[in-house]
């Protein structure tokens, strides 16, 4: 059971003795302060749950401490100690954030009373942080769509390691749905009702990297005012999706072992150890046993994450899901834009049916985007799609890709090199560090070839 920590604000000795007798027998950790000044230093310890503090102090006085602590540790309730005839300041104090007041003398167990109703007013505001903080990382739900053999054997596998804690590692190419499987796992497992919390390995800079994942306390590092939770502590109880784990920075992948292994870690900042019972899943488009052997990936990290691996198929393998994936992301958009298109030509289902989706899944809902938005019928037509999929793309998977024709090799060359840099800026939406990541080049060598097949990067913002 957790030991909460109570930080008692008295300036009179045997009060504070008192105060602490019976916390400590009542089963509380206690930090004291005899001046507001020395209670805002402690304030900076994260373990504080709930200020017990006297009005009258030296220095600065217990009001002033409210409003300090409110402005600091939002989510760390104070309860206000006065006498009898200080009431009306009681008072004022709850009008300006103050959680209780207790006026001296008090019993023991009106003591411990107001304690505990601070703990339950401290326990929700520190589950509204929470959720607010999945809330805004969320990603629509979406269920996975398919009846392919292939998706049938995926559906399985989720089934199979979703009740269990055991870590895992969802692998294939950028833009198939490996979030989605990984949201799958925890909506099917006991885990279900607690925290989702997920994380971009690569979309955030290394030197933000730590604090986003473990959080930091106040003081850390210049521009940190307050604490701040971090994801692991924000997923506590439930489930940590990493995203892009390939590309975690070498000396982070330690402190992140340190969590598989012993549950445990520490804020930037702060020396205090943190516990922690989240269950991690790992996504990668990268060879993650190539990265182990070059030395950027380590190796024992690898196979705490490689407990149970899911490989999630290219769109290429599963093409007859293909209708059912562009219909339900038209009911989708056309519900976003509030445009009444009832679906497709039978033309443009057989031309989606065809192509070979490079960028996978997140190019077709991007096709289907794009469609959506040049439609002016009822029915998305071929004129609506993007002119890659129309004018003569390359062979659906499986089929022999045609020789070059009369106008020679480098133009057949180049046609093919450019269908594939156009598809996989389409997939990710122009970015083109993503699109160099997914061609398997490094971003300035496709500057170069863009600019040298003279190639319009178009880059969508939603939202």
């Amino acid at each position: 059971m957790q030991q909460h920590t109570i930080l008692v604000v008295e300036d009179e000795r045997n009060m504070q003795v008192v105060i602490r007798m019976a916390l400590e027998d009542a089963g509380f950790r206690v930090l004291s302060a005899e001046t507001a000044e020395k209670a805002l230093e402690q304030l900076a310890n994260p373990e504080v749950a709930v200020v017990l503090t006297d009005l009258k102090l030296p220095g600065m006085r217990g009001e002033e401490l409210v409003a300090q602590c409110k402005k600091e540790r939002p989510e760390v309730p104070v309860i206000v100690l006065t006498a009898f005839g200080s009431i009306r300041s009681a008072i004022e104090c709850i009008q300006a954030g103050a959680a209780d007041y207790l006026t001296k003398p008090f019993e023991a167990e009106e003591l411990l009373l107001a304690i505990q109703g601070a703990l339950r007013l401290h326990d929700l505001m520190r589950e509204n942080q929470r959720l607010h903080a999945v809330v805004s990382d969320a990603r629509p739900r979406r269920r996975l769509i398919g009846e392919s053999p292939v998706m049938r054997r995926l559906r399985e596998e989720i089934w199979q390691v979703a009740p269990y804690r055991t870590n895992v590692l969802i692998t294939g190419e950028s833009g198939t749905g490996k979030e989605a499987v990984a949201r799958s796992i925890h909506e099917r497992g006991p885990r279900a009702d607690q925290a989702w919390v997920a994380l971009n390995c690569s979309a955030i800079p290394r030197d933000l990297m730590e604090s986003e994942l473990f959080g930091y306390v106040r003081g850390a590092f210049t521009g940190a005012n307050q604490n701040r939770l971090g994801r692991l502590e924000q997923a506590n109880g439930g489930t940590l999706f990493l995203d892009e784990i390939g590309d975690l920075d070498i000396a982070l992948q330690g402190k992140l072992l340190r969590v598989l292994q012993e549950r445990e870690f520490s804020p930037v900042g702060s020396d205090s150890i943190r516990r922690v019972d989240v269950r991690i899943l790992a996504a990668t488009n990268r060879d993650l046993q190539k990265r182990v052997r070059d030395g950027r990936f380590r190796e024992d990290l690898y196979y705490r994450l490689d407990v149970y691996t899911i490989r999630v198929p290219p769109l290429r393998d599963r093409l007859e899901d293909v209708p059912d994936l562009a219909e339900a992301f038209l009911a989708e958009l056309r519900s976003e834009m509030d445009k009444p298109v009832l679906g497709f030509t039978e033309q443009v289902l057989s031309t989606l049916s065809r192509y070979p989706w490079p960028g996978n899944v997140r190019e077709l809902r991007n096709a289907v985007e794009r469609a959506l938005l040049s439609c002016r019928g009822d029915l998305i037509d071929l004129n609506d799609l993007p002119d890659r999929l129309h004018e003569g793309f390359a062979p659906a998977a499986g089929a022999e890709p045609a020789g070059p024709g009369p106008e020679g090799l480098d133009a057949w060359l180049e046609e093919r090199e450019r269908r594939a840099i156009v598809s996989a800026l389409a997939a990710c939406n122009g970015v083109q560090a993503q699109a160099a990541r997914q061609l398997g080049i490094t971003e300035r060598s496709l500057w170069h070839r863009v600019k040298k097949l003279d190639i319009k990067v178009e880059r969508m913002v939603r939202d």
